[in-house]
């Protein structure tokens, strides 16, 4: 009969904490895909509303139109830079979720590894249980029919 492997538990919590690292680093990356897709779409945004600005420009605007384009420009540039930093954040965050998402696979690897070395050895040792009660069951078989 073969024994339960004395890290079982430790091997089931380290799948768990496998699992929350995946969930995990699966929700970063769609925080970064977010976080990309917005920048994305301010830099365009930025680029039409400086392309009308120069199509106004090109048929004159007034001074206070000048101002309100050049303001709302420079409120656009900082939103990107900021959406740019978001982005650079979110890479980060990431980029430590994949480190964490690895180490932890890397536990379970481990313990996976002892989970079979144990389970060689026990499969290893009911073999030369069954082997040896083969051998006495022969054995005594023999000395009963040499006896007998």
């Amino acid at each position: 009969m073969s024994k339960k492997f004395p890290l079982q538990t430790l091997l089931d919590l380290s799948q768990t904490r496998l699992d929350d690292a995946a969930r995990l680093l699966g929700q970063l990356m769609a925080n970064e895909k977010e976080a990309t897709q917005r920048l994305d779409l301010l830099i365009q945004y930025r680029s039409e509303y400086h392309e009308r600005f120069l199509a106004s420009a090109r048929n004159g605007v007034s001074q206070e139109q000048w101002r309100n384009f050049q303001g709302f420009l420079a409120r656009l540039d900082t939103a990107v830079g900021q959406a740019q930093e978001a982005v650079r954040q979110s890479k980060h965050h990431t980029a430590n979720g994949q480190q964490h998402w690895l180490t932890k696979r890397g536990e379970v690897k481990a313990y996976d590894t002892l989970a079979e070395r144990f389970q060689q050895r026990q499969h290893y040792a009911e073999q030369r249980r069954e082997q040896k009660a083969l051998d006495e069951h022969t054995s005594r078989r023999f000395h009963q029919d040499r006896d007998g």
